[in-house]
């Protein structure tokens, strides 16, 4: 995740989805937290882009 600070964000999701993240994050060899953070910057610049 880089240099920035990090804090911990406690979130309630469905559970088959939390499954499906954790499967993807071993198969990637990414971690939880780098995956989560990566998929909502994803999402946040293709909302941004969408309001230009």
């Amino acid at each position: 995740m880089g240099e920035e600070d990090v804090k911990q964000f406690n979130v309630y999701l469905p559970v088959g989805l939390i499954k499906q993240v954790k499967i993807h994050a071993v198969e990637t060899g990414s971690s939880l937290s780098a995956l989560v953070a990566d998929a909502l910057r994803a999402y946040l610049e293709q909302q941004s882009r969408k309001e230009r």
